[in-house]
């Protein structure tokens, strides 16, 4: 019996070449989901969530089951779907399934072949919540191998053959870089010069009017090349003839250092070598043992098999003072490691985006630190070529087709290795001293190498004094496990040999709560110099008492952190307990600076402000501060919210716009949250709440939770006289009656708000909240006064220079002109809103001003280009609801228009569980266009 899979059109199931009967279409979209997840256990929650999104019937939890009851008995005698302790998981055998079929051809560089198994458009009669971002993501998978086949292609010297199938793929596909620039060179070759310049440069139109931007730097050489008729671009010969340039993924390597003395386990890394066709190995074994090593080691041994990125991140299980790294906040730093921006929100959406990836790369990532099955379950892979090294204390027994290894102590002749390679001629020189040396480290590595550092900066010492003074400490440890002791013995003998200042700095390092630290806020933690700071810092990673993962940033290892933490205490470092205010002083002043840079006019002077405490260096340009507070961000949450809560407010509102424009609303709920806690705990006098609870209800705003910022604004209100804060709070609650179509409400509290703007004289809110005030107009059906506020506010935020402002007023007053019937008009100013939003790295906001370029454009009859617009949108606003429910209404109107009433019913059902969700009337209205308009 031959039973195949098909998802690269409409899903379909077949035996010995016949449809199998009695599969509904909701059945195939849960079988689907299933499948595209291949080997990956699924809950009933995800099933749930995938299915219906936020719109989840009653039933839905019978309805999978029934489902699940439904497709076994179609496939009886198939052992397709198996029942796991956390859900399902679906086993295809090899061959069955057409999109792992599809990524076997392509990585073999069958390519034809390849695309022959595509039907149509992937899921074409999938309508579940899940479909459309699969959908996507799957077709990205096409058109790479598209273009992989034309390299291939012009590479044996085929130009004029593939001509008119490039052209139709351009065609279809006019801003796919790498598609234009292989028909550029196919053109050229077939002798129509100007034909090529014609094809370059239409792309290059269309991409700086449609996006903004320019053409990468291949594509511009290459395009130049053209235009010189470089003979290079001839071919010699089809052997010689060299690929096309095009834009190509970035490579990321994110791997930390690999130790140069690293020594012994050839056993352990030839059986990750030859594990690495699966795609999950799991390295357990006790604290201090080398797995991280291990696995960082074998990473780079097998680099140049996974060429599309080395990844790395720690989620500390057993870190010292810290919680273990949330799932979603892992998920969205290997994301961003791949170079994605566009990261969604949820935990379920980040993991099927990874999990996209995957099937669509070959990587290496080292998931470091686990602390069970549970915490690594959302971040393994699918239908995939990549692998992952994850390390854990405990054996990860739960995770299905994963390959697993258990590290043991080293053997002696590894350990001796590994001593005498830190330690040189001593170290032969005294065998029987080595020998009880590396027993009374336990032969664990990180014992042997910060004694063998030890005594390679200390040219005087024996090996049998380094023995002596190992036993003495070893002793001293008698309530320890054997273990333990060797751990303890060698970090104190370590420790006792650094200078004060480098002890002081340890003791101080073990208390700071963030993953890593660089030279500035070591030395605000110390209280000395940067220079002093980096060179204590040099000096303990000398000592192997710190690691380095990547240049000019600092971390412990889990052990030596609890060691550092533990002789805090012991030393009695009272004295020292204003190192962590200094750090969070030292992030204030330094967050200030960078969001400056970024956001000039949303940073306003407070009063009562802490004075610097140590010196910094400021933030230079926008580069360098969106660098430092991309790379600080976590590190400042962490110490928020185990440091002393001193100066929390004004840092809260320090990384307000940051944070708010780069839609990290997550953090931003937790900077404000415990900014309002500390004020509650200080009263009223000392620490108004009145920001922190305006903060909240704006941020609640963004994520579309109308409840939650409705009821801080008004606590806000009740707490705080400030006419900044009051007005804050007054034109968060303003849009909240806003998107309820509660106008007369809405008007009531913008203008309020308007007039404590002016009272305290702030010309760039007022700008903000007379542009809010015009769209407030716009929606009374009161044009002529809308234009005037927004003319005014749009006049108040250019004097200002305030470009995010006059960004959102454009993207405004374009909604307004639609209204009027000027939607030539409106397209140049939501065009001109959507460039400034680029140009200042707010991407929280782009999306607005794309969805209303498709609006205006099909008022203008357009519907292509809207439907183009609003897919723009919905990429760029994985984080903002409401941006998503107007990107799917426009997609489903603009659809409609074309007559696709598959894709206009797909989305409009979409909008509508979002809108539904946000409890707003635009669900009304959508309902009503499915009735109506798709039955």
């Amino acid at each position: 019996m031959e039973i195949r899979f098909s998802l690269l059109g409409p899903v379909q199931v077949t035996v010995d070449g016949e449809p199998v009967p009695g599969v509904a279409p909701r059945h195939r979209a849960v079988l689907a989901y299933l499948l595209i997840n291949a080997g990956r256990v699924i809950s009933m929650e995800k099933l749930i969530d995938a299915m219906w999104g936020y719109d989840q019937p009653d039933t839905a939890r019978s309805q999978i089951h029934a489902a699940i009851t439904a497709l076994r008995r179609a496939f009886r005698g198939v052992d397709l779907i198996v029942t796991r302790s956390g859900g399902y998981v679906a086993q295809p055998e090899p061959g069955q399934l057409d999109v792992q079929v599809f990524t076997d051809l392509v990585a073999e560089g069958r390519f034809r072949e390849a695309l022959a198994l595509w039907t149509g458009e992937a899921l074409a009669d999938v309508s579940a919540s899940y479909a459309q971002g699969a959908r996507a993501l799957l077709d990205d998978r096409r058109l790479t191998a598209i273009e992989r086949l034309m390299d291939a292609e012009l590479a044996a010297g085929r130009h004029r053959e593939v001509l008119d199938e490039l052209a139709d793929h351009v065609a279809a596909n006019p801003l796919r870089e790498r598609l234009v620039g292989h028909l550029a060179l196919a053109l050229h070759r077939s002798g129509r010069q100007a034909d090529a310049l014609a094809a370059a440069r239409s792309y290059r139109t269309a991409l700086a009017d449609e996006q903004g931007l320019d053409p990468g730097h291949a594509f511009a050489e290459l395009e130049q090349a053209v235009l010189a008729d470089d003979p290079k671009l001839k071919l010699a010969a089809p052997a010689e003839a060299p690929a096309p340039p095009a834009k190509e993924r970035t490579r990321s390597s994110f791997l930390p250092y690999d130790i140069p003395d690293f020594a012994g386990r050839a056993a352990e890394l030839d059986r990750l070598v030859a594990a690495d066709q699966h795609p999950i190995v799991t390295i357990d074994g006790m604290a201090g043992i080398g797995k991280t090593t291990l696995a960082v080691r074998a990473a780079h041994s097998l680099a140049e098999r996974f060429p599309d990125g080395q990844l790395f991140i720690d989620l500390r299980a057993h870190t010292a003072g810290q919680e273990p790294l949330p799932a979603a906040a892992a998920l969205e730093a290997l994301l961003r490691q791949l170079g994605l921006t566009d990261i969604p929100t949820t935990e379920s959406e980040r993991s099927a985006l990874w999990r996209t990836e995957l099937a669509q790369r070959r990587i290496i990532a080292v998931i470091d630190n686990a602390t069970d099955d549970e915490h690594v379950r959302p971040l393994l892979p699918g239908v995939s070529s990549s692998l992952l090294l994850i390390t854990s204390r405990r054996r990860l027994v739960g995770l299905d087709g994963a390959h697993a290894l258990s590290v043991d102590v080293l053997p002696d002749d590894d350990a001796g290795a590994l001593f005498q390679g830190i330690v040189g001629e001593r170290a032969a020189a005294e065998p029987e001293a080595v020998r009880e040396v590396l027993e009374l480290c336990g032969y664990l590595p990180l014992a042997i190498r910060i004694c063998a550092a030890r005594l390679q900066h200390r040219p005087r010492w024996t090996v049998s004094y380094l023995a002596g003074r190992l036993n003495d400490e070893r002793r001293r440890l008698t309530e320890l496990s054997m273990s333990d002791r060797s751990v303890a013995a060698a970090f104190t003998v370590s420790y006792e040999q650094l200078d004060d200042a480098e002890q002081r700095m340890f003791r101080l390092l073990g208390g700071a709560p963030g993953r890593d630290i660089e030279p500035h806020a070591a030395a605000a933690l110390a209280d000395i110099s940067v220079f002093d700071a980096e060179d204590l810092l040099e000096n303990l990673l000398d000592a192997h008492m710190l690691l380095q993962r990547e240049p000019g940033r600092y971390t412990l290892h889990d052990l030596l952190r609890e060691h550092a933490r533990d002789l805090a205490k012991q030393e009695g470092d009272h004295g020292d307990g204003d190192a962590l205010m200094r750090l969070l002083v030292h992030y204030l002043h330094r967050s200030r600076s960078a969001v400056k840079q970024l956001f000039p006019h949303s940073v306003p002077d407070r009063p009562h402000m802490p004075p610097v405490l140590t010196p910094f260096e400021p933030i230079a340009d926008g580069v360098e501060a969106i660098d430092w507070l991309d790379a600080e961000r976590s590190n400042i949450v962490a110490t928020v919210i185990h440091g002393p809560k001193v100066c929390i407010s004004h840092l809260a509102v320090a990384m307000s716009p940051y944070l708010d424009r780069q839609a990290h609303h997550d953090d931003a709920l937790t900077l404000h949250t415990v900014a309002l806690e500390r004020a509650r705990a200080l009263g009223e006098r000392a620490m108004p709440p009145g920001r922190a609870l305006s903060d909240l209800s704006w941020t609640y705003w963004r994520r579309g939770d109308y409840e939650q910022s409705e009821s801080f604004a008004h606590e806000a209100l009740a707490a705080c006289d400030d006419p900044n804060e009051r007005s804050l709070a007054l034109n968060a609650l303003g849009n909240v009656a806003w998107r309820r179509r509660e106008s007369a409400t809405a008007e009531k509290h913008l203008k309020e708000a308007l007039d404590l703007t002016r009272i305290a004289g702030d010309w760039s809110r007022e700008g903000f909240v007379l542009g809010d005030l015009g769209m407030i107009l716009d929606q009374m059906g009161r044009p002529a006064e809308a234009q005037r506020h927004l003319d005014l506010a749009l006049a108040l935020h250019r004097k200002e220079r305030n470009a995010v402002g006059e960004a959102r007023v454009l993207n405004q007053l374009g909604s307004v002109l639609r209204h009027q019937g000027q939607p030539e008009q409106a397209m140049e100013r939501h065009r001109r809103a959507g460039e400034i939003y680029r140009e200042v790295g707010n991407s929280s906001d782009a999306a607005s001003a794309f969805n209303g370029l498709g609006e205006a454009a099909l008022a203008l009859g357009d519907a292509a280009r809207a439907i183009e617009e609003h897919a723009r949108a919905l990429r760029g606003a994985t984080r903002d609801r409401p941006e998503q429910a107007r990107a799917h209404e426009g997609l489903a109107r603009a659809h409609l228009s074309l007559g696709q009433e598959d894709q206009a019913r797909e989305h409009g059902q979409a909008a509508l569980r979002l809108y539904e969700e946000l409890g707003v009337p635009e669900s009304d209205e959508v309902r009503a266009f499915l009735a109506s308009s798709l039955g």
